[in-house]
């Protein structure tokens, strides 16, 4: 089936960094998402591949660098631990 779908040059744009992201062109990656969203849930957990784990994890952790550092003191026992004391 072909289908035709406008999208705003933002998107495009988007979709496109995306797309290189994970590797592929611009029409596969678009047909996948369209597939992900057609297909349930539940029987996409039952087929996962090991490259399907690698773009799964690679998502999660494509906006990771935007994540504040916390300070060391953070994981000192004392700061864990301290309404137990």
């Amino acid at each position: 089936m072909t289908i035709t779908v406008e999208i705003p040059p933002e998107i495009q744009d988007e979709l496109a960094a995306q797309a290189r992201a994970h590797g592929m062109e611009v029409p596969a990656y678009a047909a996948s998402l369209i597939e992900e969203a057609v297909r349930p849930a539940q029987s996409e957990r039952k087929n996962r591949t090991a490259p399907d784990l690698d773009r799964t994890l690679a998502d999660m952790a494509q906006f990771s660098h935007k994540i504040p550092s916390l300070p060391e003191e953070a994981f000192s026992r004392e700061s864990i631990y301290k309404e137990c004391d």
